[in-house]
């Protein structure tokens, strides 16, 4: 998950271009999802990442990839 400045805008290929030029391509990840709006956080201000999840495994029995 990325998260853009107000008032800013950032492209997939723009990022790849990006993440390619500085990380080993190992370290690249295969997707990215850019939002404008920040990511969910809890009252101790940790990110929420089993809400970020949520959304992938909406259609799935079981949580695990396979």
């Amino acid at each position: 998950f990325v998260v853009t400045k107000p008032g800013m805008a950032l492209h997939e290929s723009e990022l790849g271009s990006w993440l390619t030029a500085r990380l080993a391509k190992f370290k690249i990840p295969r997707r990215y999802i850019i939002q404008p709006d920040a990511l969910p956080k809890g009252g101790t201000g940790k990110i929420l990442k089993k809400d970020l999840r949520e959304p992938f495994w909406r259609e799935q029995q079981r949580r695990v990839q396979g």
